[in-house]
């Protein structure tokens, strides 16, 4: 568990060129108690939020996606990267982010980011905890912004 006291410490959590982009969960207030991780989508359905806090490190990591490919309505199933959970197209997709104004990195992932609460409800049926498997998600979101962002998380490259 985390916390963040005010909306300027959340909005200092994204990298200066996602500030702009960001709006918090509608209903938010500060301080702000955070038990794994945030996600959130935008009103429009375009960008999904994270926030979280990697095992170990004291400040919380914000990630603005963009969800990619909203209109692909194939019927082939997908998987996701983080909490591999298979869906539709409309369940699981790419979401990309600028590196700066002419790249950008993305992952296949639940396009609303609930892999925590997917891996739970998994834990919960299959009888075991579930701490294990938040803990190696984390570490994956902790991997994509060291390694697909570059930004320094404390993970050792």
């Amino acid at each position: 568990m985390f916390q963040i006291a005010s909306e300027k410490d959340f909005l200092n959590t994204f990298r200066s060129r996602d500030r702009k982009v960001v709006e918090p969960p509608k209903g938010t207030r500060f301080p702000l108690f955070v038990r794994d991780y945030l996600a959130w989508v935008d009103p429009y359905g375009v960008r999904v939020f994270l926030v979280f806090q990697a095992p170990g490190q004291q400040r919380p990591i914000g990630i603005a996606f963009r969800r990619d490919q909203q209109g692909d309505k194939t019927l082939t199933s997908r998987l996701c990267e983080w909490c591999h959970a298979y869906g539709s197209a409309d369940q699981i997709g790419l979401l990309t982010t600028d590196l700066d104004s002419k790249r950008r990195v993305g992952v296949n992932l639940c396009l609303d980011l609930r892999c925590g609460e997917r891996l739970e409800s998994t834990a919960n049926r299959e009888g075991r905890s579930v701490l294990d498997d938040i803990k190696a998600l984390l570490g994956k979101m902790e991997r994509f912004a060291s390694e697909g962002l570059g930004l320094d998380t404390g993970l050792k490259q």
